[in-house]
Formats: structure tokens, C-alpha cells, sequence
């Protein structure tokens, strides 16, 4: 089973990496795909454009403003 990576959790793993290295986070590292996932969009989430979910885009609503 895979589970959302949540911010909260990838800026901990971010910053446990940091305090390890010196300050520094490797690019291409474990600490640097976790905040990338935890950054990105679920791929069935509501519409940003404005306008109703299309076709592929689940059945979420856009987000009142």
C-alpha cells in the first residue's frame, strides 16, 4: 500500500539529512524526492483553471475562491 508523502513529513526528513551533512541536502537524494512528492498534485485533484473537471480529471470540483 503507498501513502501520500505530507509536507510536514518530508521537511522532517529534510531537515534530519541537513543536520547529518553539515547543513547541506544532496540533490537526488532521499530528503529531495520526499519533498518534491509531497509538493506534487494527486493526479485525480480538482480542476486549477477555474472551470468544471474534464475528462480524466476524476469528479472533484474546482475550489471556490
Amino acid at each position: 500500500m503507498s501513502k501520500s508523502m505530507s509536507k510536514a513529513a518530508a521537511s522532517r526528513i529534510q531537515s534530519a539529512t541537513a543536520k547529518s551533512n553539515g547543513g547541506a541536502v544532496p540533490k537526488g537524494g532521499f530528503a529531495s524526492r520526499a519533498q518534491s512528492a509531497a509538493n506534487s498534485r494527486p493526479p485525480n485533484g480538482p480542476s486549477t483553471t477555474g472551470g468544471t473537471s474534464g475528462g480524466g480529471r476524476g469528479n472533484n470540483p474546482p475550489k471556490g475562491k
